[in-house]
């Protein structure tokens, strides 16, 4: 368990991992709650077409990304808007056309070619210091984002048709959440990939709701449980010689398989005990 520590880079991919895990965990429990599964991972692929973008023409990576992650938000957080136009559509259409582009300037530069696998797939080993503190910028963002805007994005979540008759900016608290998102997305990008940056999101929160019902409890528990799983799926990646976003996803779904037969199993012996002390006291079970 150890060994790998004696490395300078292992360690410093097991912090961002870690990070980037407890980060996805974190805006994922907002994402599954408010039905936005497939904003991240359209997001992901539109920000594909920055990342090239940004290589082809020498911007700095995050800062085109990012631009180009924001713009993208906000279009599909605007088409979204319009009752003429479903969410999904809006979502497609923006996010295709943006991973389209990215693919036609790989086609068009060959240069990019050689990181093509670690755009798609994550290559945690090429993180640099200015990535690290990238990412640690983003988490902190996130966390007073989450924490100041806590009441507004809680009526939002649960409540959404009413929330503006109660004086809250839903337009300007959607907006802001798909920002932040999308910042999310850009830090995580190098080390969980484009293909595998909406599973990192979802997993944790739907493992977190498995065990619990209430949602400050949720929130912590995506958190712990993220952060475990870009742990160990970065101790896996290294053992097994595979790519770190595809072995932080396969960790966090072999989680979320031990939470689901867990869950499963508790609630069938949860029935069968209350058959029992039913049977006991002489009660019949309910006819459906």
């Amino acid at each position: 368990m150890f060994t790998p520590l004696q490395y300078e880079f292992f360690v410093r991919a097991l912090i961002v991992a870690t990070l980037v895990g407890g980060l996805c965990g974190l805006i994922g429990v907002y994402v599954v709650l408010r039905r936005m599964s497939y904003i991240g991972h359209g997001l992901s692929h539109a920000i594909f077409g920055g990342a090239v973008a940004s290589y082809v023409l020498s911007v700095n990576f995050f800062l085109g990304a990012s631009v180009w992650g924001f713009v993208s938000a906000l279009l599909i957080n605007l088409a979204t808007r319009k009752r003429s136009i479903s969410a999904d559509a809006a979502i497609g259409i923006v996010t295709t056309s943006s991973f389209a582009l990215g693919v036609a300037l790989i086609s068009r530069f060959r240069s990019f070619t050689r990181s093509f696998d670690a755009a798609l797939f994550g290559n945690i080993l090429g993180i640099t210091q200015a990535d690290v503190i990238a990412i640690a910028a983003v988490a902190l963002l996130a966390a007073a984002a989450l924490f100041v805007g806590y009441k507004y994005l809680l009526f939002t979540t649960f409540e959404p048709e009413v929330a503006r008759f109660y004086g809250v900016p839903a337009g300007w608290t959607d907006a802001g959440f798909s920002l932040l998102l999308a910042a999310v997305i850009v830090v995580s990008l190098q080390v969980l990939g484009v293909t595998m940056i909406a599973a990192a999101i979802v997993i944790p929160p739907v493992v977190a709701r498995l065990l619990t019902d209430e949602f400050a409890r949720m929130l912590l528990l995506s958190v712990v449980i993220g952060a475990l799983c870009g742990l160990g799926g970065l101790y896996m990646s290294f053992y097994l010689d595979i790519s770190s976003g595809a072995s932080v996803v396969l960790f966090s779904a072999a989680v979320f398989l031990i939470a689901l037969s867990y869950t499963t199993l508790r609630s069938r012996l949860g029935s069968a005990r209350w058959r029992r002390r039913s049977a006991a006291s002489g009660k019949l079970e309910p006819f459906h």
